[in-house]
């Protein structure tokens, strides 16, 4: 197989027999993608994968997570990890690719088959080149719910890592293109519920009821006034409702209603003043309609705020492995939310968006039936992840 159109710093790295098999490892997960926790399948292709680089360690964490060692050239060089997540999302596939989800109603809408590979080629990449220090390869699970890098965590398997680098697909950039740049890079992502507790009554008896509908109705409004008046417009932040659940039939008025919703956030101040303002507004708003308020928040995930020391080491990685033109800022504000902000409380790491649009190809959005990576970005991915493993060996020891 030829190798993509590529960078030729980056193409250099890679032997056709290697990028066949990429390739096929890439199409192969895309093809048979798996929900978080559920990723049994994918965890037992990628230990394969990794079994026949011959690490010095290999094991399976946190259910279906995969953890591999890379010798590094020196044994008492700090250790580094690489991530890649692994999980699916239950939506059903609509990209037309020929190598399309053939699990109805499950795709890898946020490029995770890629993470997933160019993690494997950074194994390759520095089973060749070995880093100073030996290099952690994390295949996690269950990024999409939040909870495969706590579980990760818990389980030990970064026990002495001194730094962690991971990235995401982005197709709002070019293939090449890779931002890596300080400050925050995804916002926090909490999950609140909102109970609120009346009196049923009959439809056509609503002054005997205390009816939790119209309340809810009120809540959603009013909780639009958090982000807009509450909160300082220096700093960003979102309250979104998602869901609304009430009622059994149209002329009954129900006993309860339940609402759900997403907090974001980019620092703890914020997090703390939105997640404290959606309690106020909807105890009060219940008070005031004669009901009671449950209101519960999950504690969620924290933002991914990039400091300046990883940063100067992904930064000099990507001019190394792809070319000073590479870096590019972000551009924009990213609430989206990443797990990898655990890993970022334990130890210093950098997380990067890597550019994932092929020539001539439109902006999709991740979690779209529709998104898609270019194969490219996998060579690209491999490539940084495994210099700035290299990268981070050599600054640690400083």
């Amino acid at each position: 197989m030829s190798k993509p159109n590529l960078p030729e710093q980056v193409r250099r790295l890679y032997s056709s027999n290697l990028v066949a098999r990429l390739i096929e490892l890439r199409q192969d997960l895309h093809r048979h993608p798996e929900l978080s926790l559920r990723e049994e399948r994918t965890a037992q292709k990628l230990y394969d994968q990794l079994s026949a680089l011959n690490p010095k360690e290999l094991r399976k964490v946190a259910g279906t997570g995969v953890v591999a060692r890379i010798a590094g050239r020196n044994p008492e060089a700090p250790v580094i990890a690489l991530r890649g997540d692994i999980d699916a999302l239950p939506i059903h596939e609509n990209t037309g690719l020929p190598f399309s989800s053939e699990n109805d109603g499950v795709m890898h809408a946020c490029g995770h088959d890629v993470h997933a590979t160019w993690t494997i080629a950074a194994a390759h990449l520095l089973t060749v080149n070995p880093a100073e220090g030996d290099v952690i390869i994390l295949l996690q699970p269950a990024e999409e719910v939040a909870g495969g890098a706590s579980a990760v965590l818990a389980s030990g398997a970064l026990s002495g890592v001194a730094a962690i680098f991971g990235g995401h697909v982005d197709r709002r950039f070019a293939v090449g293109q890779v931002v890596a740049q300080e400050g925050p890079l995804a916002a926090s992502s909490d999950v609140f519920e909102i109970e609120l507790k009346g009196r049923g009554a009959h439809g056509a008896r609503p002054h005997e009821s205390a009816d939790p509908i119209v309340c809810a109705a009120s809540v959603v409004s009013s909780l639009q006034t958090v982000v807009s008046r509450r909160l300082n417009p220096a700093y960003p932040g979102v309250v979104t409702i998602g869901t609304i659940n009430a009622g059994t039939a149209p002329n009954i008025i129900p006993e309860t209603a339940r609402l759900t919703g997403t907090i974001r956030a980019t620092d703890a101040e914020t997090r703390e003043l939105l997640i404290s303002e959606v309690r106020k507004i909807a105890e009060a708003q219940a008070q005031v309609f004669g009901l009671t308020a449950v209101v519960s928040a999950d504690g969620g995930i924290p933002p991914i705020v990039n400091p300046p020391g990883p940063v100067a080491v992904a930064q000099r990685a990507v001019a190394t492995a792809v070319g000073e033109e590479a870096l590019v800022p972000l551009g924009f504000l990213n609430m989206g939310g990443e797990d990898f902000a655990c890993y970022m409380e334990k130890m210093p790491g950098c997380f990067m968006r890597i550019g994932a649009r092929e020539a001539g190809g439109e902006v999709i959005p991740a979690h779209s039936p529709h998104f898609y990576a270019a194969e490219e970005t996998i060579f690209v991915g491999g490539a940084v992840l495994a210099e700035c493993a290299r990268v981070a060996g050599l600054e640690l020891q400083k």
